[in-house]
């Protein structure tokens, strides 16, 4: 056999292997998408519903402190910016106000509904991050950023900044 021949027979020969290999990949990563999306497909709903009961129900509508506890990471904070300095509200306070505020013998509960909005989540593994969209009438009050972090445990809302939109934008 001269070496055109075998070269020949080689690259047949190559390309029926290179067929079997590209069919092989293609299926595998077509699992692997398929798996991926079932993933974050219930990652997606987990933080929603973290992001609902927790902060949407816990903070505004329902104030139910129990909630927050439950979705909210012990070491939790707001981060929000005075000048050059950066302030830091932790998740303790914020709770302890609000059921101080609950207990108040002048206080409305209406005072703290929200129309609660998740106007956009990237999850990246085990980090994401959602923008919130927080009106009252029909008037935006505040543009929210939560950071979450995936835990043993499931999602926890891990930080916070803000936006208040003055009281005369709509």
């Amino acid at each position: 056999m001269d070496k055109k021949g075998a070269y020949q027979y080689n690259l047949k020969k190559g390309v029926k292997v290179m067929k079997k290999e590209q069919i092989l990949l293609t299926g595998l990563l077509f699992l692997l998408l398929v798996s991926t999306s079932f993933s974050s497909a219930d990652d997606n709903a987990d933080i929603e519903q973290v992001i609902k009961s927790s902060y949407f129900n816990g903070a505004f509508n329902d104030l139910d402190t129990e909630s927050m506890r439950k979705g909210f990471h012990p070491e939790f904070a707001i981060f929000s910016v005075s000048g050059n300095k950066i302030n830091r509200y932790p998740i303790d306070t914020w709770i302890n106000n609000i059921e101080e505020r609950k207990q108040a013998d002048n206080f409305d509960p209406k005072s703290s509904q929200m129309d609660c909005k998740i106007a956009s989540l990237d999850i990246t593994g085990g980090s994401a991050a959602a923008k919130i969209e927080l009106s009252r009438d029909g008037k935006m009050i505040y543009t929210d950023y939560l950071s979450l972090l995936k835990f043993d445990d499931g999602w926890k809302i891990a930080a916070k900044v803000y936006y208040a939109h003055p009281k005369n934008e709509k």
